[in-house]
């Protein structure tokens, strides 16, 4: 299977815990959505040109947690992955693309793998927005779970992961640590290593629930 995270330091906190005869390859697929979604893409091709297609693709990384439901520290499964800002600004609010007519703004992982990750880690599940802007504010958080009521994360890649997966017809997940509260920016409210350590040992309890999940399980 393939986990992509966005950089190298999330990277090597999700290989610290997967062995190397695990069957997971990790990469550091970059920022943002379209970058997740290139670097993905190519691997999923690469891995299949080369007759060893990959059974499964994860997100993984660091992320903001909504509060209540998402203190930092904690972990959190998505069984949603939701594109959160793509669409259209109105005089009437925010339209998601799939109401102007185009395309998708979500992806659902398997339901039986995300119970078993949640299970076997101690996550919490919810859907985990994917946005190209970074919540700065008290007011787009609020705007933001206004549409989104069972969002508990926000993050930047994990949309565009699940759609090169799926144009690959791959099975997606997304597992987010939380280092910060969604709103208002305070670099000093932060905890990167914590949630680094928190993505380590997640994965560590992850790994086994991934080798041995099988896609048609579901």
């Amino acid at each position: 299977m393939l986990v992509a995270t966005a950089v190298p330091v999330e990277r090597d906190a999700v290989a610290q815990a997967c062995p190397g005869d695990s069957g997971i390859e990790v990469i550091a697929g970059g920022v943002g959505p379209a970058l997740a979604a290139a670097s993905v893409a190519s691997a999923l091709t690469v891995a299949a040109v080369h007759g060893e297609p990959y059974g499964l693709v994860v997100s993984a990384g660091i992320g903001g947690g909504f509060r209540p439901g998402a203190p930092v520290g904690s972990l959190i499964v998505a069984d949603e992955v939701v594109a959160a800002d793509l669409g259209a600004e109105t005089e009437d609010g925010f339209v998601p693309v799939t109401e102007l007519g185009f395309g998708t703004v979500r992806h659902e992982p398997p339901a039986d793998l995300v119970r078993r990750a949640a299970e076997a880690t101690g996550a919490r599940t919810g859907a985990v927005l994917t946005v190209s802007t970074v919540t700065g504010t008290a007011a787009r958080a609020a705007a933001l779970r206004e549409r989104h009521p069972t969002a508990l994360a926000e993050a930047m890649e994990g949309f565009g992961v699940a759609e090169a997966a799926a144009a690959h017809g791959v099975p997606v997940l997304e597992i987010r640590a939380i280092s910060n509260p969604v709103g208002p920016r305070d670099r000093a409210a932060w905890r990167i290593p914590d949630a680094l350590a928190a993505l380590t040992e997640g994965f560590g309890k992850l790994a086994p629930v991934l080798e041995g999940w099988n896609r048609h399980d579901s």
